[in-house]
């Protein structure tokens, strides 16, 4: 098969969906992969180390999209980007459709076949291909809360941990999931007072035998949050509906009548549409913004700006389900393996993921009836 992975081009994103291992990885099994010159430079990564693992340097994005068969990406594809794609051809990257209705319908008049890393699962419930990602965001949501929450930045001018003889920050997290855990690991790390709002009661008790009495755990209800938002300082959104919109756990109203001039909103979940009302996808050239008095922050790729560890992260784990497409060939794999089919969200010009489907009110077709034999 011939795999190709063109240079990111969203705002600030420098991360790369292939790096020299795995390049070397697939030519070893006799695939050829073809590599858009410096996709790897903002990783760390030179032409030269992936012409060395036996990659083919070209010039354009447009080359990778006509002769790849599959593309391999890290971010959705932008439209000079779904443009280019074709009936048959593979799309491997991560897509969050649900809040955004150019790319599914760009995907689906393509015909292309689009697997999104976020709804592949395991045999735990798990997002496997979404989780490294979600680390890394969670930790990175309280290094940049923190950032907005200096008085040079317009924040309260808050020391997160506080110093001896001065109360620490009071950190919100909402949802005990990957971003929440490791948004609450940074911010007790920090020493802030962390609370984390939770609708699984058995999360709960895990997040209790993990944390103990260095992180507080409420039921997540409307009730709780407005009470609660009166004094806190930082605010996680780390909520995750799999495929989905994320649900609006705080609105407008709440941020203006109920948090502090100066505190700060960080939104993890801004891929999948934000569980915060007043939610809208922002850049790193131009990260925040803000709501009466509150600065929030939405940056749709936080973990870009950490390229090299995200790459990392993210190709350990992508790299084996890549391989298997290449090595069985689309259609075989995702019959062979039904976790991989999870990850298959518009095929041959139906959408084929469920939630989205829904969310945008587009006809569904099953997936497994589409590759019957």
């Amino acid at each position: 098969m011939i795999i190709g992975t063109p240079k990111e081009i969203k705002n600030q994103e420098y991360r790369v969906g292939l790096i020299p291992a795995n390049v070397k990885t697939f030519i070893n099994k006799g695939h050829q992969v073809l590599i858009e010159k410096d996709a790897g430079m903002g990783s760390g990564f030179t032409n030269e180390e992936y012409v060395e693992a036996g990659a083919t340097i070209v010039d354009t994005a447009e080359e990778i999209f006509a002769k790849a068969e599959m593309v391999i990406k890290v971010k959705e594809p932008q439209k000079v980007e779904y443009e280019q794609l074709r009936e048959d051809q593979i799309l491997f990257t991560y897509l969050h459709l649900a809040p955004d209705r150019d790319q599914t319908k760009g995907l689906m008049d393509s015909g292309c076949i689009a697997i999104a890393y976020e709804t592949i699962t395991d045999n735990d419930g798990r997002l496997p291909l979404l989780g490294p990602m979600s680390e890394v965001a969670g930790r990175m949501s309280i290094q940049v809360g923190a950032h907005w929450l200096q008085r040079t930045k317009g924040g309260l001018g808050l020391l997160l941990g506080g110093v001896p003889g001065v109360a620490p920050a009071e950190v919100m997290i909402l949802g005990g999931g990957i971003v929440g855990m490791n948004a609450a690991k940074m911010a007790v790390g920090l020493g802030a007072q962390v609370t984390i709002f939770e609708t699984s009661v058995d999360r709960m008790r895990y997040i209790d035998d993990v944390f103990g009495a260095r992180v507080t755990c409420l039921m997540s209800n409307e009730y709780n949050i407005s009470k609660h938002l009166e004094h806190t300082d930082l605010v996680i959104g780390g909520v995750l509906i799999p495929g989905a919109n994320a649900p609006k756990l705080i609105s407008r109203h709440q941020i203006e009548n109920n948090m502090k001039a100066g505190s700060v909103i960080v939104d993890v979940a801004v891929d999948q549409g934000g569980c915060i009302e007043t939610t809208r996808p922002t850049t790193h050239d131009d990260p925040t913004f803000q709501v009466g008095e509150v600065t929030q922050y939405c940056v749709a790729n936080m973990p870009g700006a950490v390229p090299r560890t995200s790459t990392f992260a993210l190709t350990n784990v992508t790299l084996p389900y890549a391989l298997f497409i290449a090595n069985n060939g689309v259609i075989d794999a995702i019959r062979r393996n039904h976790h991989l089919r999870n990850g298959v969200n518009t095929f041959q010009g139906k959408m084929t993921y469920e939630a989205v489907a829904q969310d945008q009110n587009l006809k569904y077709a099953d997936i497994n009836e589409l590759i019957r034999r």
